[in-house]
């Protein structure tokens, strides 16, 4: 079995693996998502199919996902973990008070 883990910057990111031997490899990859936020998994809740994870990215924010039960399970995401918010976006809006 081979354990995956990413290391995300802005616009490439390294992903090392290590095999059942312990001994650890890094797979260079790069993502099409331009916007990565390092953080630590303060809250994690599983819903029938969806879980939520928050993840506190520092200075008191906190970044929001919907992933699948299946996901957590496959990245084993527990509360403590570092984590990365891998944000790809179609688009942004913007609004003000009139």
């Amino acid at each position: 079995m081979q354990a995956t883990k990413l290391v995300a910057s802005n616009s490439s990111s390294r992903m090392q693996s290590s095999n059942s031997l312990g001994e650890f490899m890094e797979l260079k990859v790069k993502l099409s998502a331009r916007n990565t936020l390092s953080g630590k998994v303060v809250e994690l809740k599983m819903g029938q199919t969806t879980s939520h994870v928050k993840l506190d990215i520092g200075a008191g924010h906190i970044v929001t996902a919907s992933i699948t039960n299946e996901a957590v399970d496959e990245l084993k995401l527990k509360v403590g973990d570092q984590a990365w918010a891998v944000i790809k976006a179609s688009d942004v809006m913007i609004a003000k008070d009139a």
